[in-house]
């Protein structure tokens, strides 16, 4: 049984079809890159699989467990987390508040009016612990609004890690960032990989990226599967030649 197993999934909207027909299954601890020209249906396919938009057709299910009907909150309660193609961040809070507050979420104390005493030094520590991890440290009293894109989406990657997630997704992580803050988020990613046997998907347009991090890859062409396999299986394949990596990478 796979960790995270999609079956013959599509969406619709009216007339047109966003995904159409995708199958992947995914391993533990695998990391799985998503790739394809603008307009392949990526980002409506990690709607899907995190429930944020519902299926037209087909089946999404987490260590065999069927997800229809369970909503997106529920989805991270069962080990999904994710981040957003722009960046979702309190920018009026400090890098700090911004990890409290899934930290308090994971904890159970979402709606409690207060913290009992006994929390407090875990909570602390487990924000320290993410703020070390992402490298965040130096900055962690900064609001979040006034970080460079790579910080900002180091914050909001560790955010999503607040969450204890068993099956991390990610949405073009390294987008609009130069070849320093590239290289930074790639390292991050590689590091929760490799250390927290993280199961990672993520959605990533730097060929780069994706060759260094994927053990496989999955390429959508117009909504549909066109290809998968290894990074040197994608790199060798001719259809994906014509269709990307040859044309609109």
């Amino acid at each position: 049984m796979s960790f995270l197993t999609v079956e013959n999934i599509s969406k619709h909207f009216g007339s047109l079809v966003a995904v159409d027909g995708v199958t992947m299954r995914v391993e533990k601890g695998e990391c799985r890159a998503i790739i394809g020209p603008n307009g392949a249906g990526k980002t409506t396919f990690f709607n899907l699989i995190t429930g944020m938009l519902p299926l037209t057709s087909g089946r999404v299910s987490l260590e065999g467990r069927d997800m229809a009907g369970i909503d997106p909150s529920h989805r991270v309660k069962l080990g999904m987390a994710r981040t957003f193609q722009i960046t979702e961040i309190f920018p009026e809070l400090t890098v700090r508040e911004n990890i409290r507050i899934p930290v308090e979420i994971a904890a159970g104390l979402r709606f409690s009016p207060w913290m009992p005493r006994a929390m407090e030094g875990p909570i602390r520590d487990r924000i320290d612990q993410l703020l070390d991890e992402g490298g965040l440290h130096r900055i962690a009293d900064r609001l979040a609004g006034e970080l460079s894109h790579g910080d900002q989406r180091a914050c909001e990657i560790m955010m999503a890690l607040a969450l204890n997630p068993r099956l991390l997704l990610l949405d073009e992580p390294t987008a609009g960032m130069g070849d320093d803050e590239t290289y930074a988020i790639a390292r991050l990613i590689r590091r929760i990989h490799a250390e927290q046997h993280m199961t990672i998907v993520l959605i990533e347009h730097d060929m780069r990226v994706v060759f260094n991090l994927a053990d496989r890859i999955t390429v959508l062409a117009e909504g549909r599967p066109l290809a998968e396999g290894t990074p040197a299986e994608i790199t060798a394949n001719e259809k994906v030649q014509a269709a990307y990596l040859g044309g609109a990478a």
